[in-house]
């Protein structure tokens, strides 16, 4: 007897799992891109108003080009995608009989028997709308009207990547410069590592190796750009020392 799981995500009104890469993505790039480059400068000056000045500069303008970015990225693929389930739309109308000989290729492609298929495709050509969605599910590997909006999507990244840029840098607000970075170092990567367990919330990963993988990879992300940004700074440095 069927019993109906709540546990399932797919019975769920969660966020999508396009949704869920945006705001895992903003709110990664915002800890470890603003941890990166608050730490240089604070390390740099010394500067405790210019740290936090510097921090809400580079999550102000990050956010929004993090935002615009996934808004335009999503918009083009959704009209590239439109574009070809349109064409297809445009051969169903032109070319309906040879549309469905490849429909029975497709039902037999996945596994179905030829005389089944032929039932099937038969029946799906009387209706042009199901043709064109069984065609670009199918053959296109499309599904109509399945994209979320692409403005949706860049507002979750340009927020997430605001509530993640925060992490590093409100401790500043509280703590000098050099209690700062001992605060916001070990916070960010444990906000990392939150991160990671949340998203087992739609996965069957463990918590914990989830949580570790996150933390680890965007920490050695941080490490790398702020030791590239200090070797630039280094080089910069040397470059000005007067020759003799």
């Amino acid at each position: 007897m069927y019993r109906y799981n709540s546990e399932y995500i797919h019975h769920q009104n969660g966020l999508s799992s396009a949704l869920i890469r945006e705001l895992v993505f903003g709110m990664e790039d915002g800890m470890v891109s603003t941890l990166g480059a608050i730490t240089g400068i604070a390390i740099s000056t010394q500067n405790h108003f210019f740290v936090i000045l510097s921090g809400c500069v580079i999550i102000s303008v990050e956010s929004i080009s993090m935002a615009v970015g996934s808004y335009l990225s999503n918009k083009s693929e959704q009209a590239i995608d439109e574009r070809i389930i349109e064409e297809e739309r445009e051969e169903i109308q032109k070319y309906p009989d040879e549309e469905k000989i490849e429909m029975v290729d497709l039902f037999v492609k996945d596994g179905w028997s030829r005389e089944l298929a032929q039932t099937m495709a038969h029946e799906t050509g009387k209706n042009k709308d199901l043709m064109l969605k069984e065609m670009a599910y199918r053959e296109l590997n499309l599904i109509p009207g399945m994209h979320e909006p692409a403005v949706k999507k860049g507002i979750i990244m340009g927020t997430s990547y605001v509530v993640g840029g925060l992490v590093p840098l409100v401790p500043f607000l509280f703590f000098n410069v050099i209690s700062g970075l001992f605060v916001a170092i070990p916070l960010t990567i444990f906000g990392l590592f939150l991160l990671g367990v949340y998203t087992t919330q739609y996965s069957k990963r463990r918590w914990w190796k989830a949580g570790l993988e996150m933390m680890g990879l965007a920490t050695v992300a941080a490490l790398v750009g702020y030791g590239v940004g200090q070797a630039v700074d280094f080089f910069n440095f040397q470059m000005r020392l007067p020759t003799n």
